[in-house]
């Protein structure tokens, strides 16, 4: 008769000694094999194409994998009778203690070892459920506190900046760079008393909205060359009619604050055609002021009205009297290009931010002596430094650091903030001292003073920013939008920020 080789022989003994081991897990164990049956019937099935050396590999990673599922049960068992041990040890030492009559010194020291040796338990074993329990707190109180109420949509490219004016007529006014990084700085002067948002943009134009429609009123487009290459900045006038006030719609229901949704950069804000179109349109500046050797990247008004201050890549910072558009003072000493400029709510003091990572103070309060300050401590481009009430200075930067400084002390922040993203140009809430961080990564979060953060913006795959947030500016006594951020996606969006409630949870 014809014998069978080795290996053959081999093979079919390991096949029925898999079979027979299949039928006594069946015979044995019904319930493993409601669980685990079908996947093992495939692979040992006839009809399998596989080779019984992959069907044999497979089997095997699949009882490793059942076995450490198995161990990881019950360690967690055993992780449970633990803490319950625990809690009864711990239950159980307090009533020895009271038997005792200890002294309170030591009665304390007892349950405080006991007490931390319990906390480090529950923590090590119930981290991960704990995390999200908080997380689920931070999204009601998000949405309850920080909501969106109005987008000012209509613009065709990014904007760059946002500012609202600090006297009456209070105004919100953005500005935005070029489209080969060229930038635009804006000056607004107007005779007009009620609340309008402004826009200037890399479509080469500032708009002024309606704060409560969000209805564009007035375009102006008097800057030539590539979005305002043409180095200088304008100031101009305007006279407009306000809309009826319509009723605001609660979007909050609609965003959570700790979503963190990915939107790709591609999306953007829906728009029918250029809103602006119909808005009267002003084209000649009231005065143009001319100095600068580069691009105006940033403009502000110096307390009084009478003079102003602009920022530009020439390295330069230009003070000029707005009634002659002379030049008054031209502030050297910056390495490298400026990023920013602001001046101080009630004193003649302007800060100006540059690429060389430093920010500069200036003291123009005394007529004969204009001093300088150097303040040194980020490690990159400072994007912003504002003025808060007091002494204060914060900076931001693009080392994802906001930082705190007293002017009385500039060897040291006071404060430090640190973050997950470059920061862009910042902005403080005076009456309450609360920072508003627009990030590069589409955030805007706010901190008080010390570096408490207090909450995140909401934002969504259907609302908030989609693309880089560029600036933020608050408006305290608005009673509709008290803080405005503006971002590369094209829109501006108003935001209502409970801040009484927002305190009391700090």
């Amino acid at each position: 008769m014809p014998t069978e080789s080795g290996s053959c022989s081999t093979a079919r003994q390991a096949k029925q000694k898999r079979k027979s081991h299949s039928l006594s897990i069946r015979r044995t164990n019904s319930s493993e094999q409601e669980r685990t049956g079908l996947p093992r019937e495939m692979l040992e099935g006839q009809d399998s194409k596989l080779p019984s050396s992959v069907r044999s590999t497979l089997l095997e990673l699949f009882g490793q994998i059942e076995r450490e599922f198995e161990n990881l049960y019950i360690e967690n068992l055993e992780l449970r009778r633990e803490i319950d041990t625990l809690n009864e040890r711990l239950a159980a030492e307090g009533q020895a203690i009271d038997g005792a009559e200890l002294s309170k010194g030591q009665l304390k020291t007892k349950a405080s070892h006991s007490t931390s040796q319990l906390s480090q338990k529950l923590k090590t074993t119930y981290k991960a459920s704990t995390s999200k329990i908080v997380s689920s707190f931070k999204t009601t109180t998000s949405r309850a506190v920080c909501q969106l109420v109005k987008e000012y949509i209509g613009h065709r490219d990014g904007i760059w900046d946002v500012s609202v004016a600090r006297t009456q007529p209070v105004l919100l006014g953005t500005a935005s760079a070029g489209e080969l990084d060229t930038g635009l700085g804006v000056l607004l002067k107007c005779d007009f008393a009620d609340n309008l948002p402004n826009r200037l943009t890399r479509d080469h134009t500032a708009l002024l909205w309606s704060i409560e429609t969000g209805k564009c009123l007035v375009k102006y487009s008097g800057h030539v060359g590539s979005a305002s290459g043409d180095q200088t900045a304008h100031i101009w006038r305007y006279v407009v009619q306000l809309p009826t006030p319509q009723p605001v719609a609660d979007t909050s229901q609609q965003i959570s604050g700790e979503d963190e949704i990915e939107c790709s950069d591609k999306d953007e804000p829906e728009t029918d055609g250029d809103v602006s179109s119909d808005c009267p349109t002003i084209r000649v500046p009231l005065t143009s002021l001319k100095s600068h050797q580069g691009v105006v990247i940033a403009a502000d008004w110096l307390v009084g009205g009478k003079q102003a201050v602009t920022a530009s890549w020439d390295r330069t910072a230009n003070l000029y009297d707005v009634e002659t558009s002379e030049l008054v003072h031209s502030l050297t000493g910056h390495d490298q290009e400026l990023t920013h400029c602001c001046t101080h709510p009630t004193q003649r003091l302007v800060v100006t931010s540059s690429r060389d990572t430093t920010f500069r103070l200036w003291d123009f309060r005394d007529p004969s002596i204009h001093s300088v300050n150097v303040f040194q401590g980020h490690t990159d481009t400072v994007t912003s430094a504002v003025f808060t009430v007091g002494d204060n200075v914060v900076s931001g930067s693009d080392d994802r650091t906001v930082k705190v400084w007293d002017l009385k002390n500039m060897r040291s922040p006071i404060a430090t903030i640190r973050t997950d993203s470059a920061i862009n140009r910042i902005n403080v809430c005076v009456g309450q001292k609360i920072i508003a961080l627009p990030h590069d990564n589409r955030q805007v979060r706010l901190f008080d003073m010390s570096g408490v953060r207090l909450a995140r913006l909401p934002r969504s795959s259907r609302q908030g920013h989609r693309r880089m947030v560029c600036c933020s500016a608050w408006s305290e006594d608005h009673p509709i939008c008290n803080l405005f951020t503006c971002g590369f996606d094209r829109q501006a969006i108003g935001w209502n920020i409970n801040i009484p409630a927002l305190l009391q949870e700090k």
